[in-house]
């Protein structure tokens, strides 16, 4: 019982050295691996990042695991992340395994009840994002769409200009 608040000095500075080593290592292979590992948060992203946070504190905290073991960890896991984003980029089927697709949930002032319910939306979320784009009704829009980071956007108008109709866009 006495162990509960400090156990030895090993252990405090151990935990000390292996952050000052293991946040830079992180740090540096975020930064390798470039912007897309820290953009806005898909499903799989927010995997990825849970996963690397899990393998910083298990390298910190535990004794069984090695700060060498820590970064090749990080390293791997970045990679693969990599990896599928490089390929899903390139490939449609790939980015559909990956990523979810954008919903629409309101079209020409109509709110779209069935696919709000699949995507448990609810008319408050929607009546939010009307006001917080300074609208102050829904036909005010053309289309509110769930996006693939799990964020609402709203298009207000769309241009003359040949372009194919929303569900179109969404569809592809």
């Amino acid at each position: 019982m006495d162990k509960i608040f400090f156990s030895n000095w090993y252990s405090i500075i151990r935990i000390i050295i292996i952050t000052i080593i293991a946040y830079p290592a992180l740090i540096l292979i975020l930064r390798i691996s470039g912007k897309r590992t820290l953009s806005k948060m898909n499903a799989f992203d927010l995997i990825i990042t849970i996963a690397i946070g899990s393998i910083f504190a298990t390298v910190i905290l535990s004794k069984d695991v090695s700060l060498s073991e820590g970064i090749l960890a990080f390293a791997m896991l970045v990679f693969f992340q990599y990896l599928i984003t490089y390929f899903s980029s390139r490939n449609k089927k790939i980015s559909k395994l990956v990523k979810s697709s954008p919903t629409l949930m309101a079209y020409k002032g109509q709110l779209l009840k069935t696919n709000m319910l699949d995507e448990r939306i609810d008319e408050d979320e929607i009546w939010a994002i009307i006001r917080k784009k300074g609208y102050s009704a829904l036909e005010e829009t053309v289309a509110i769409v769930l996006e693939t980071d799990g964020s609402l956007s709203v298009i207000d108008h769309i241009k003359d200009v040949e372009a194919p109709p929303i569900k179109t866009l969404l569809d592809s």
